[in-house]
C-alpha cells in the first residue's frame, strides 16, 4: 500500500538536494552538480515507485 510515509521520504529527498543545488548554481562547483543529478536520478525512481502503488491502491477499491 502507498503510504504518506514514502511520500514524505520523498519530500526529504528533493529537500537534501537543496545545498547541492546552492553550491551547483550560485558557486559553479561542478561535484556538487553531479550530487544533485544523482539525487534527481532517485527522486524520479521513488515517484515512480510511489506512482505505482498509489494506482495499485486506487484500482484495488473500485
Amino acid at each position: 500500500m502507498a503510504s504518506i510515509e514514502k511520500f514524505n521520504e520523498l519530500k526529504s529527498l528533493l529537500e537534501g538536494l537543496e545545498p547541492d543545488a546552492d553550491k551547483f548554481f550560485n558557486k559553479g562547483n561542478s561535484a556538487a552538480g553531479t550530487r544533485v543529478r544523482k539525487g534527481l536520478q532517485e527522486l524520479k525512481n521513488l515517484s515512480q515507485e510511489l506512482r505505482l502503488k498509489i494506482q495499485e491502491a486506487k484500482n484495488a477499491g473500485k
